[in-house]
């Protein structure tokens, strides 16, 4: 029997946080597509890999906090903070959501929604 979506949300959110990617892509349907607000622009599996080990290396303490989350019918919803070190050694603080869809325990679509002003300490 298929998780349930927020089991699926459990396990995608450790393992990006650990910044263990293998796990990531495990969770991923191989034909996922990730879409973010500020440039409207679908990310394919690897493109979406490539951005997460990068954060990997370079945040440092990365964490989710303040997580609020909800099943919904075709998955789940999560809003958050993501915090972390920045490789300049600021802080970040980044509050997020995402919408994500799950079908048979894999991740089909994320919709995800943040403020690009947020994540200017990553690029500094």
């Amino acid at each position: 029997m298929p998780e349930s979506p927020l089991e699926v949300a459990d396990r995608i959110f450790a393992a990006i946080q650990a910044g263990d990617v293998e796990a990531v892509r495990a969770l991923y349907d191989p034909e996922i597509r990730v879409w973010h607000n500020f440039d409207q622009v679908e990310q394919t599996l690897d493109e979406n890999l490539r951005v997460l080990a990068w954060m990997s290396r370079k945040v440092k303490d990365r964490r989710y906090e303040e997580v609020r989350r909800f099943e919904t019918a075709d998955g789940f919803v999560q809003q958050h903070i993501l915090r972390g070190i920045a490789p300049n050694g600021e802080r970040l603080e980044c509050p997020a959501a995402v919408f994500c869809t799950v079908k048979d325990g894999k991740i089909t679509r994320i919709e995800e929604y943040l403020d690009t002003a947020q994540t200017a300490v990553l690029s500094r």
